[in-house]
């Protein structure tokens, strides 16, 4: 890829954890998303541990809405079931006041805009980077909205606003959002909801494939349908790392899950 150190800390007083994370591990990085109070409302950071203790490189943690629209059957569940646990964004900020006494790797989260907006923009920036997350996942905060309203928010809390592309997505507009990202750019492996498979069909191929080639200056990482070895590897050729979601909120529903984590974990790599 067509990155280096000087390029990705250009936007940010000082490098965070992604930054570093790339610039040491350029390739078969793994990321988890999990949703902050499933299956429990005080799992969280436990979790996050076990993962980290287990050899992901970093985590995504999902903050639970209404209307998860971007979501299958399987987070949406987990989203809903966290919700009815109690889980809020401030419950979730005062979980994570402990996050840096425990966990060493990146942290993100993820989430729907319209949490973020009620819960306010700046406030959420200061609390995120407050407590030690390093970035921001929103899938469906407009590019425009936020390099005119928030992107000061963020750089100022050096804090990670992370884009996505899909397959539709076009040359130019991938080359806007290389150009506003500092960290690392999430490549849908489709335009469907997650928790479908990694489709590997010649026209994806050819789409991943097409991003490499673009060389980006901010390493790729690939999600929605990374299920196994198999697609981890597969996702590998072509970016510098996967997500895997659904397989592991699936996980979460079953008995003991924490014990479970380390052997979740060597299945993908």
């Amino acid at each position: 890829m067509g990155y280096g150190p000087l390029t990705m800390c250009t936007k940010t007083t000082q490098m965070n954890r992604l930054n570093q994370l790339f610039n040491e591990k350029n390739n078969n990085l793994l990321s988890i998303y999990y949703t902050a109070g499933y299956p429990t409302l005080n799992a969280t950071l436990d979790i996050a541990e076990a993962l980290e203790k287990a050899g992901a490189d970093f985590l995504e943690v999902g903050f639970p809405y209404s209307d998860p629209v971007a979501d299958g059957p399987t987070i949406q569940h987990s989203s809903q079931q966290a919700l009815d646990n109690g889980m809020t964004l401030n419950l979730l900020f005062e979980q994570l006041a402990d996050l840096r006494k425990r966990i060493t790797i990146p942290i993100l989260l993820m989430g729907y805009v319209n949490p973020i907006v009620q819960y306010g923009v700046e406030r959420f920036c200061k609390k995120a980077a407050g407590v030690g997350v390093d970035g921001v996942i929103v899938p469906d905060l407009p590019m425009y909205e936020y390099e005119s309203m928030y992107a000061l928010f963020f750089k100022d809390n050096n804090l990670s606003n992370i884009f996505l592309v899909t397959p539709q997505t076009s040359p130019e507009r991938i080359r806007k959002i290389d150009a506003l990202s500092n960290s690392f750019i999430y490549l849908l492996s489709s335009s469907s909801i997650t928790g479908g498979s990694l489709n590997v069909s010649a026209n994806i191929e050819e789409y991943y494939q097409r991003v490499k080639d673009m060389q980006l200056n901010n390493p790729t990482i690939i999600g929605f349908g990374i299920t196994d070895k198999a697609s981890f590897s597969k996702a590998c050729e072509y970016a510098n790392g996967a997500i895997v979601g659904s397989k592991f909120v699936k996980l979460l529903g079953e008995e003991n899950y924490l014990e479970k984590i380390p052997k979740f974990i060597q299945s993908i790599r």
